[in-house]
């Protein structure tokens, strides 16, 4: 056996054209009848508020995200304006939109763990519409030779065969299944039912004929049959609904023995908050998102870890099964993203800003990090003396265009100086703030000072730091 394995090995030094395995997978695979049960996953989705939150945010805010679709050219990326794919992606069909179409398949791949596109193609072979068809009624053909042959969907009973290049498969990794993803409810399956079972009890103990503890009435006096059935009767007709009343009853000496467990003996409510946490961490939903007690603080937390974590992977699936599947339908080397919605940490942006403050050029830090487009005045590093106003001969003569008469030279000066001033009031007025309502409003000020004394802010840890920005800032002026 050894011997024949080393053979085999020591003869091999190619790749194969193909895997070797797809046709055992295909035979294996032939008569499954479609996915494996997910536990009634759209009951579950109506009936549980946790896992109806959990599914709704997650679909929801991804819908919200823009999807953009490049041309690469080598290793840059350049922006198509309106593509054929995004228009599409407008207006799928005539009963969805966009939204609801990425709310749907985001949902259907947290329910089921798979999501399928129907493509309906022009005169072109292009597609002109997308459907979403639900998981729960589709099939995979398995094919020795393509790995996937087609699809089967079916309705009341009919079977429709789809061809594989019709349907844009979206699933979710299931370790035991070679066609079908993993959805989330299978591993939430114990805290499902857990709150579900405890939501029942809690129910139940309110309802109809429930409102009294369960409990045994002991006689301790012998009564004859008929006084029996009398007190049963009496107890019955008078405590037996959903009124909690104290229970006096004619005959013999009697006790009353409570063998009932309370809301409080169970610690009812922090099951079931247990049970909520369980399930929304499953989904990926940090509980500040839905707390009542999470702080401002905890909330953004909350919401960065969502987007990071959670909602970006799932995006990327989605925009990379795009890219492989349905944009080869165009022409061109292209790729689809959704915009990076991730929030960037700024004290860690800041810092790299400052590592790179005295390495890049103007123009280099404006591209890079503000996205703004050169300037003529920008092709010198950050703290060179590249300022117009302080060179002699610049050939400009004055201060952005100034006339030449000193009457207009000093008003154009003062006016930048109250400028300058206004500008300081602001920032040490919001220094600390985590956020600014808003950014200052430059008018007087030229364009490469302005840019000099904001990239100074954002380094500005204390008021010293804000007053020596816009000192130096006047000592250029003068």
């Amino acid at each position: 056996m050894f011997n024949w394995l080393g053979n085999f090995f020591s003869g091999r030094r190619k790749l194969r054209n193909r895997a070797p395995h797809i046709e055992s997978l295909a035979t294996h695979n032939r008569h499954l009848p479609g996915p494996p049960p997910e536990l009634h996953s759209a009951r579950i989705y109506e009936q549980s508020p946790w896992v109806y939150i959990a599914i709704n945010r997650i679909a929801e805010a991804g819908a919200l995200a823009p999807l953009q679709v490049y041309r690469l050219d080598g290793e840059e990326r350049i922006g198509i304006n309106n593509h054929p794919l995004e228009q599409l992606l407008a207006s799928p069909n005539p009963l969805t939109s966009r939204f609801e179409l990425f709310e749907q398949t985001l949902g259907a791949l947290e329910l089921h763990g798979n999501a399928y596109w129907f493509l309906a193609g022009d005169e072109r072979g292009r597609p002109h519409e997308i459907w979403l068809l639900r998981p729960d009624r589709m099939t995979v053909v398995p094919d020795a030779t393509r790995v996937v042959a087609g699809y089967l969907y079916e309705i009341a009973g009919q079977h429709i065969p789809l061809d594989a290049v019709e349907v844009l498969h979206f699933r979710r990794w299931h370790p035991n299944n070679d066609f079908y993803g993993l959805s989330p409810i299978t591993a939430a399956r114990g805290a499902i039912l857990s709150d579900r079972h405890m939501a029942d009890w809690n129910r139940q103990t309110f309802g109809q004929d429930h409102g009294v503890p369960a409990g045994i009435v002991n006689i301790r006096d012998f009564i004859s049959d008929t006084d029996f059935e009398r007190l049963k009767r009496e107890w019955r007709n008078y405590y037996g609904g959903t009124a909690r009343k104290t229970a006096f009853l004619r005959g013999g000496a009697m006790e009353w023995q409570n063998i009932g467990l309370s809301h409080t003996d169970l610690d009812f409510l922090q099951g079931r908050v247990a049970q909520r946490d369980e399930i929304l961490n499953i989904f990926g939903i940090p509980v500040g998102l839905v707390s009542e007690n999470a702080t401002e603080a905890n909330a953004k937390v909350a919401e960065r870890q969502f987007i990071e974590r959670t909602l970006w992977p799932k995006l990327v699936r989605i925009a990379q099964k795009i890219s492989a599947e349905l944009l080869p339908f165009y022409s061109g080397d292209l790729v689809a993203e959704f915009d990076d919605i991730r929030p960037t940490d700024t004290q860690a942006r800041l810092a790299e800003i400052r590592a790179a403050y005295p390495l890049l050029s103007i123009n280099e830090l404006r591209a890079q990090y503000f996205q703004l487009p050169p300037v003529a005045w920008g092709e010198e590093a950050v703290g060179a003396d590249t300022n117009p106003l302080l060179r002699e001969n610049t050939g400009r003569g004055d201060l952005a265009g100034r006339p030449p008469s000193a009457t207009a030279e000093v008003a154009h000066k003062s006016a930048i100086e109250t400028e300058l001033a206004q500008w300081e009031r602001f920032a040490l007025n919001r220094l600390g703030e985590a956020e600014q309502t808003r950014p200052f409003e430059v008018k007087a000020l030229p364009d490469e000072l302005a840019f000099e004394v904001s990239a100074g802010l954002m380094f500005a840890g204390d008021r010293q730091v804000v007053k020596s920005v816009f000192a130096g800032v006047r000592e250029r002026l003068d």
